[in-house]
C-alpha cells in the first residue's frame, strides 16, 4: 500500500489506533479457523465517522477492507485474503441504551456478548442466543454471521433479535435500516439482509437488539446412551413429544473421552450422551423434568442424572463448551480443526446423519468427534488431523465433501450458526447454487468495487486447504 494512503488512514484514526507492525499484521491475519493471511494495515475506529472516512478512501483506491470483531469465527470469515485494511471494531464498545420497557437495547458492534448480558442481568433480561464464544465474541460479529448457540431451539438466533442497524456502505455512505419497534412491516427488511452477510455488504456500526426476560428457573439432565444413534433418537423424541427444551447438547464417545481427560467433568463413560436443559416457571420446569426423564428411558438411556444446582449445571455446560480445545489433546500427534464443523439437518434426520458421519470418518481414515446443539438439528464435527501431514489434510478434505453431501441429501444446510467464510464456501455454493446469481447482483449493487471482505462466500474458488495457519505444504 502506498505511503501516502497509509498516512491518510493514520490521520483519520490517530496514532494509537493504527499499525503496520509485522507482529500486529500477523496476529490479525488469524481468526479461530485453519486459515491465515496478513493484512497491510490494522486500524481501530472509534466512531461511525472514522469507519465512513476509511471506507470512502478505500473505495476510491480499491483497497480491500475487512471488518473484524473478536476473531472467534471458525470459518475464516475474518481472514484478510487480499491484504488491505483490517478494521478492528472492538473499540466501538459502548452500551448506548437499555430500555426494558420497550424490549430493546442499542449497542456498538464491539460490545462483547457476555458483557451485554452482565448489563442486562440486574434488570432480569437477557440477549438469548448463547454462542459458545460468548466471553469473547462481539455483537457486531454475531450479527455478521447470524451467530447462535445451544438455546436457539427455544430462543432463536441473532437474526431473530436484530430490530435495526446502522451500517456504513462501501462508498462511505452511512445508512440506517430497521426500527426500534418490535413490529415492523414497512418496505424491504434490509436489516435482515445484512445479518449473516459476513461483512461483504457493509460495516455494522450500531445494533438495536430485542431483549427477553430471563427464565425464573432451569434444570439440566445428563442422559447416557450405548449408541450414538439412540442419543440422536432421544433428541427427536423430545421434540416430537411435543416438548421444546431450552437446549439439547449431543456428544459422542470421542468428545466425552477428550473432555473427561482435560476437564475432569465426570461425564459417563458411554458411546454418547445428551445434555438436556429446560427452563421457565418453576412448576413448568418440574413437569418437564419428569417428561424428559421418561423419554430418555423410553429411548434406551442407560443412566439419567438431573440437577437444578447452578454450579453443577455450569460445570456440565463448561465441559460441553470445552469440546473443541479438548479434542486437540485426544492424541499427541493430532490437532482439532474446524472443517465440516457446523451443519444443520432436520431434527428427525439426526440419528441417520450422525451414523453417516462415523462411517465417512472410518472410510477416509480420519477421526471425527460429533457433538452439537442437537435440539435444533445443528451438529458440529471436529476432525482430528496431523497438521504436518499432506495426506492427513487430503483425507480430511475428502471426508468434508462427503459429510456435506450427506447433509444436503437429507435436506440440511452446510452452516447453522458459524457462517461460511472460506472453509464452507464451496459447499455453500453447491447447496445454494440457484441463489448465487441473486447474491452476486446484491453484492454488485452495494459494493461495485468489491472491496468488502473480497474472496469469501460465493467468490471463493477451489480447494479450502489453502492459506493454512499450519506449516504444511499441500500440493
Amino acid at each position: 500500500m502506498k505511503q501516502e494512503l497509509l498516512a491518510q488512514i493514520k490521520e483519520i484514526v490517530g496514532e494509537g489506533s493504527f499499525s503496520t507492525k509485522i507482529a500486529d499484521l500477523y496476529v490479525y491475519g488469524f481468526d479461530a479457523s485453519i486459515h491465515h493471511r496478513n493484512a497491510e494495515v490494522i486500524v481501530q475506529p472509534r466512531s461511525t465517522e472514522h469507519v465512513s472516512r476509511i471506507l470512502k478512501l478505500a473505495n476510491e483506491n480499491r483497497i480491500a477492507v475487512l471488518a473484524r470483531g473478536g476473531g472467534t469465527g471458525l470459518c475464516g470469515s475474518a481472514v484478510p485474503l487480499e491484504g488491505g485494511i483490517v478494521m478492528d471494531m472492538t473499540r466501538m464498545n459502548e452500551i448506548k441504551e437499555i430500555r426494558v420497557e420497550d424490549l430493546y437495547c442499542v449497542v456498538g458492534p464491539g460490545v462483547i456478548y457476555d458483557k451485554l448480558n452482565e448489563a442486562l442481568a440486574p434488570k432480569k433480561f437477557f440477549f438469548p442466543p448463547t454462542p459458545g464464544s460468548g466471553e469473547a465474541c462481539t455483537i457486531g460479529g454475531m450479527v455478521a454471521t447470524n451467530a447462535s448457540g445451544m438455546r436457539a431451539i427455544k430462543y432463536g438466533a441473532t437474526r431473530d433479535y436484530v430490530l435495526g442497524l446502522e451500517v456504513v456502505l462501501a462508498n462511505g455512505e452511512i445508512t440506517r435500516v430497521g426500527t426500534r419497534t418490535i413490529k415492523n412491516s414497512s418496505g424491504y427488511q434490509l436489516e435482515r439482509l445484512f445479518v449473516g452477510s459476513e461483512g461483504t455488504l457493509g460495516v455494522i456500526t450500531e445494533v438495536t437488539l430485542k431483549i427477553a426476560p430471563k427464565p425464573k428457573k432451569s434444570a439440566m439432565a445428563v442422559a447416557a446412551f450405548d449408541s450414538l444413534e439412540k442419543a440422536g433418537k432421544c433428541v427427536s423424541a423430545i421434540i416430537a413429544k411435543p416438548l421444546i427444551p431450552s437446549a439439547i447438547e449431543l456428544m459422542d464417545k470421542i468428545c466425552i473421552k477428550a473432555v473427561n481427560k482435560t476437564m475432569h467433568v465426570g461425564f459417563p463413560d458411554c458411546e454418547a450422551l445428551c445434555l438436556i436443559e429446560v427452563d421457565g416457571e418453576p412448576k413448568v420446569v418440574e413437569d418437564e423434568v419428569k417428561e424428559v426423564h421418561q423419554i430418555c428411558k423410553d429411548v434406551g438411556a442407560i443412566s439419567v442424572e438431573f440437577s437444578t444446582d447452578p454450579k453443577q449445571m455450569n460445570a456440565w455446560t463448561a465441559g460441553r463448551k470445552a469440546v473443541l480445545p479438548a479434542l486437540s489433546r485426544y492424541g499427541p500427534e493430532y490437532v482439532s480443526v474446524s472443517l465440516a464443523d457446523d451443519m444443520s439437518v432436520p431434527i428427525s434426520r439426526i440419528p441417520e446423519t450422525v451414523v453417516a458421519f462415523q462411517r465417512i470418518a472410518e472410510r477416509n481414515n480420519v477421526i471425527v468427534g460429533t457433538y452439537g446443539h442437537a435440539a435444533d438439528g445443528n451438529l458440529h464435527t471436529k476432525m482430528l488431523l496431523n497438521p504436518l501431514s499432506p495426506e492427513s489434510w487430503k483425507n480430511g478434505e475428502k471426508a468434508v465433501a462427503e459429510i456435506f453431501d450427506a447433509v444436503i441429501e437429507v435436506g440440511g444446510t452446510v452452516t447453522g450458526e458459524h457462517g461460511v467464510g472460506i472453509s464452507k464456501a464451496p459447499y455453500m455454493q453447491k447447496e445454494r447454487s440457484e441463489a448465487l446469481r441473486s447474491m452476486e447482483i446484491i453484492k454488485k449493487a452495494l459494493d461495485p468495487n468489491d472491496i468488502l471482505n473480497p474472496g469469501k462466500l460465493g467468490e471463493w474458488k477451489g480447494s479450502i486447504i489453502r492459506h493454512l495457519r499450519y506449516p504444511c505444504r499441500i500440493d
